[in-house]
């Protein structure tokens, strides 16, 4: 038995030689199993680099037309990381403003200084839609997404640009239209607001703030800075050291420009926020927000209570439209609001806030434009820009077509109607013009 045990020493079967031969195959690497990081899934935080810096400014998940994405991309700066919301700016050097002309109306025609002292006879009279191009003020190197009128110096008109500036217009000079070009933003301005307060303008844009600047000294005041790109910025008309600001998050926030600091903030899960308008007495405010990216209307118009808090009513607007302008009547507790259909609604602003089914306002396009419309100083006539470039005004009793003023072959963006002649108004283009048109 040792003899044939010994024989076979030296030899396998095959059932071995094939179990050798499979483990002559090389071997896999070894897969080291390194411990679970210790954090949750929402703390996974991507952190910004340098190449991402472009397209800060928008907010993931947004929707973002190539229209507003190519003005923005065009050569706009790139907008700073948000810092922590209410916090005074650090001290930097911030870009001083151009002195072109004078704020004064010693320059002014004498027909148009007769036309601003006389406010009683120019308000009470009956005067026909305006029709007849004033004056052409170029200066904006991009779009003008705002325009607005001085009440307390009516021969001022501010406008906002894509290419970060707010120029300060005095509009019929003999010698220089510009008078200031504020370029305190680092980014596209969205929108500007003129103050009660003696020669302070507010503006907001891309930057993620919200820029009081006085108009006379040409200096920045105040910032209030936020964590969203702020589209829109609204004075109380009850109190004019409060404003309500809105932005691409959907935050609604109320501040106070005394203190520099937040004093309320409304929450509710709304898109981003397109416009605001408070109502006449200034204890309600209406906010418009972008429903595009959900299949319900819900929230597209929110009349809130200003004190409390809390919405009155979410359901004003029953329709699928984006609604990128809410302008209040001046005297009637009624406003309306700008519609992506084509067409400008008109709702009650008393409870229960009920949408006109038999009137509307309707022949100019919007086609995805920011149009914006306005009312005259009576609210007889609402005019409004449309995306043909084309001046609209209608019959706020009968919601008739009027009068239609070719002004741009571009988008006219925004209208003002003037604070104390009701036979001018203004208007700009999405190429970057500004117009004042006269009856």
């Amino acid at each position: 038995m040792d003899l044939l045990r010994r024989a076979y020493d030296g030899h396998s079967s095959d059932e071995e030689r094939e179990a050798v031969g499979a483990d002559l195959s090389p071997a896999k690497r070894h897969k080291p199993q390194f411990p679970k990081p210790y954090y949750t899934r929402s703390a996974e935080v991507r952190m910004p680099t340098q190449a991402a810096a472009p397209i800060e400014g928008f907010v993931p998940g947004r929707y973002v037309s190539k229209r507003e994405r190519a003005m923005v991309f065009s050569g706009a700066a790139n907008v700073p990381s948000p810092s922590p919301i209410g916090e005074p700016q650090a001290s930097s050097p911030s870009p001083s403003s151009a002195v072109m002309g004078s704020l004064s109306d010693s320059s002014l025609p004498s027909e148009i200084i007769s036309s601003l002292r006389n406010q009683s006879a120019s308000r009470s009279r009956r005067r026909p839609p305006p029709y007849q191009l004033s004056v052409a003020l170029t200066g904006h190197e991009r779009a003008v997404t705002a325009i607005r009128w001085s009440k307390t110096h009516s021969h001022l008109l501010a406008s906002a640009g894509m290419d970060g500036k707010v120029y300060i217009w005095n509009v019929w000079s003999k010698d220089q239209n510009a008078s200031r070009i504020l370029t305190f933003h680092n980014s596209a301005v969205k929108d500007v607001k003129w103050s009660e307060i003696r020669w302070s303008i507010l503006s907001c844009g891309y930057d993620c703030t919200s820029r009081l600047a006085n108009v006379e000294k040409g200096t920045l005041t105040q910032v209030f800075r936020e964590d969203q790109v702020v589209n829109t910025v609204s004075f109380s008309p009850e109190d004019s050291n409060i404003f309500l600001s809105g932005g691409t998050n959907g935050s609604l926030r109320l501040w106070d420009v005394r203190t520099g600091k937040m004093v309320h903030s409304y929450i509710r899960k709304l898109g981003p926020i397109l416009d605001l308008e408070f109502s006449l007495d200034g204890k309600r405010f209406i906010s418009s927000s972008d429903v595009s990216r959900s299949n319900i209307s819900e929230n597209s118009l929110v009349v809130w209570d200003v004190r409390r808090e809390v919405p009155l009513s979410s359901q004003v607007y029953a329709e699928a439209y984006t609604c990128p302008c809410v302008r209040h009547h001046p005297t009637e507790p009624n406003f309306v609001a700008q519609s992506n259909g084509n067409y400008v609604a008109l709702f009650s602003s008393v409870p229960p806030f009920r949408l006109d089914k038999y009137k509307r306002y309707e022949g100019h396009g919007v086609s995805g434009f920011p149009i914006k419309c306005d009312f005259s100083l009576d609210g007889e006539i609402l005019a409004s820009g449309s995306s043909e470039g084309s001046l609209y005004f209608y019959d706020y009793r009968t919601a008739q077509l009027l009068h239609r003023t070719n002004a741009y072959k571009s988008a006219c963006v925004d209208v003002a109607f003037h604070p104390i002649m009701s036979n001018v108004i203004a208007c700009c283009s999405w190429d970057g013009d500004v117009s004042v048109f006269r009856g």
